[in-house]
Formats: C-alpha cells, sequence, structure tokens
C-alpha cells in the first residue's frame, strides 16, 4: 500500500471508477488505482472533490491536510470499529500515576537508547569529531530516566539529553548548511525546517492510526495534557524521533541530496521549507527509508519502521490491557 503525497499547487484529487486521478489545468498528472493507496496527504492549496472524499471513505482510505511547511491542519479519518475496552483500559490507566510513570519512562528510555545508538554509529564512523562527551553524559542520563522518581523529573531528564543529543547531532552534520542546535518556531535553518517537516509527518501517521485503532490519541503518559494536543501521538513519537527522521535528515545533508538552494522562505510562518521540486526528492527518500527492511530486536522478525508503527502501537495496547510489558522501539542500524 502507498502513500499519496498531493503537493502541486492548485492541483485537483477527484475519482473515476475506482481510481484516483490528480489534474492540474485539465492536464492528467497522476493515475492510481484506489488499493494501492492507504494514506492521502494534501499540501497547501490543493482540492478534493466531494466524489473523491466519499472514496476515499470508502476504501478506509486516511486524508490529512496541511500546510505547505508541513503543519497539520486536520484529518478526515474513515469510520471504523472502535475498542471501546481499549479507550477504556487507557483511561483508567493514564490515572493510576505509578503506571502512567513507569510508561512514561519507557518512552524516554527508548528515545534516548536510540539518540545514544546515533551517535555511537557516528563516533565508530567518525572518531575524530569528538561525540565521546555527548555519549558519556546520555548514558549517565539514561541510567537516571531508570529511575526517574516524578514525571516533572523525568520530562526534565528528557529535556537535558534532548540537549546533550542536539549538540551531537550538530557534530554528525558534515555539511555546510551548519546545525545551530534544535529550533522549532519557526524552523530557520535547513536542517531545522526537515526535522520538524519530518516530525510532523511521523506525528499525523501516529496519530491517524491511534485513532482507528481506538486509542484516544489526546491522552497520553508522557506528554501533559492541553487543549488540542495528540499526547499519546507524541508519547509513541519518543522512540521513533532518532530511527525515522533524524537518521534520514543526516543522509539527506551529509550526502547533499538536500542543498541550501532547495529552501525557500515561508511567509507565514517566518521560517523555512523546501521547494516544490525538493519535496519530491524528499518524499522518495522518506518513503525508501520508512520502508527499509531491519530486524526487530524484541521478536528477531523482519520489519521497517512504517510497519512498526503499528506494531508499537499493538505492543501497548497489550500493555494496557492485559499487563504485557511494553518494550519500546530500539533501533541500532
Amino acid at each position: 500500500m502507498a502513500t499519496l503525497y498531493l503537493t502541486e499547487q492548485g492541483a485537483v484529487l477527484r475519482k473515476t471508477g475506482e481510481r484516483l486521478i490528480v489534474e492540474k489545468d485539465k492536464q492528467e498528472l497522476l493515475e492510481i488505482e484506489c488499493f494501492k493507496v492507504d494514506t492521502v496527504f494534501a499540501f497547501g492549496n490543493v482540492h478534493v472533490t466531494t466524489p473523491a472524499l466519499t472514496t476515499l471513505l470508502h476504501h478506509g482510505i486516511e486524508l490529512a491536510f496541511l500546510s505547505q511547511n508541513g503543519r497539520l491542519k486536520g484529518q478526515l479519518t474513515p469510520p471504523k470499529a472502535k475498542n471501546v475496552l481499549l479507550r477504556v483500559a487507557q483511561y483508567q490507566k493514564h490515572q493510576d500515576t505509578p503506571f502512567a510513570l513507569d510508561l512514561a519512562r519507557r518512552f524516554v528510555h527508548g528515545k534516548v537508547r536510540n539518540a545514544a545508538s546515533l551517535l555511537t554509529r557516528q563516533h565508530r564512523n567518525y572518531p575524530e569529531r569528538g561525540f565521546g562527551a555527548c555519549r558519556r553524559e546520555l548514558g549517565r542520563l539514561l541510567r537516571r530516566v531508570e529511575e526517574a522518581p516524578t514525571l516533572d523529573s523525568l520530562r526534565g531528564l528528557e529535556g537535558s539529553a534532548a540537549r546533550t543529543y542536539f549538540q551531537g547531532f550538530a557534530l554528525a552534520c558534515r555539511t555546510g548548511l551548519g546545525f545551530p542546535g534544535r529550533r522549532r518556531r519557526p524552523p530557520t535553518d535547513p536542517i531545522n525546517a526537515l526535522l520538524s517537516f519530518g516530525y510532523t509527518l511521523i506525528n499525523a501517521e501516529l496519530n491517524s492510526l491511534l485513532d482507528a485503532m481506538g486509542y484516544d490519541p489526546y491522552i497520553g503518559f508522557f506528554h501533559q495534557l492541553d487543549y488540542g494536543r495528540p499526547s499519546l501521538a507524541l508519547d509513541l513519537l519518543e522512540e521513533f524521533r532518532v530511527p525515522a527522521v533524524d537518521r534520514l535528515v543526516l543522509n539527506l545533508v551529509n550526502r547533499r541530496t538536500l542543498k541550501q538552494e532547495d529552501f525557500v522562505p515561508h511567509e507565514e510562518s517566518g521560517g523555512l521549507r523546501l521547494s516544490r521540486e525538493a519535496l519530491k526528492k524528499f518524499f522518495r527518500s522518506y518513503e525508501a527509508h520508512l520502508n527499509r527492511d531491519f530486524t526487530d530486536p524484541v521478536s528477531g522478525q523482519t520489519t521497517t519502521l512504517r510497519k512498526s508503527f503499528r506494531r508499537q502501537a499493538e505492543r501497548l495496547a497489550a500493555h494496557l490491557t492485559r499487563g504485557d510489558e511494553y518494550v519500546p522501539l530500539l533501533v541500532t542500524w
């Protein structure tokens, strides 16, 4: 099944029979059978006809509307069987402070372990760049994460680990683009723009997946509750940030797949976004990265990052409803 990215401004998605058609100025840009698509991302000024919307719902195809720089505006989710027992368990466990703290530790543990893994791999290949101090500090913080007595202390440790990691991440950026540290609102340099864009895409996929499985995406365990914040999706995102986004971004910039000229100012936010042609290059690499085979260290089975989205959500459901151990995603490649 494929993810369809619609980035051509002014394009129209319509349907004919059991096929989706993308057109602009009465010229056909793409035609694809519905059964080959499971998700559609529409960026910016892209139109979707009512018959096309109906067809997407009929075939169970998710549709997400995003701004040109990747900010999620909203989603169209087909009606699916809702697992009310899972939601009840989620609500109950959210109120169980020791349980919620233990689960939050696991999310953060996965994030920090994956961060340390990336820096270790970089150190092995480029020892002269000086990753040692960051690796040692992440190791120290990881031990403290496992013993954090409260959610507030855990959030403080996660913040310290993120700052340390991005210091090492800057050393891993072997490119003239430069990386001034993590900048989000708005991302004013190319590397931060890529990181923010990637996190937004992964979060949108996780949010749709969790909703379809019967979770409440807004009730999390590590992230605080806030109006409009998909806290559970953000919880699960933590263990995917490094393997699904950061590794991809390093590959794109270090191999010069994307360069400074591939980014243009975004007037609305004041930051940067990818140009139209650069978006195509990004999505090709993004899809290849998410569908790259690797061995799941827990099951020993061959899987991909995209398959792991569902696998981790299923492991979380088993943890909430049956008490099975939840093991965060750990990727070493």
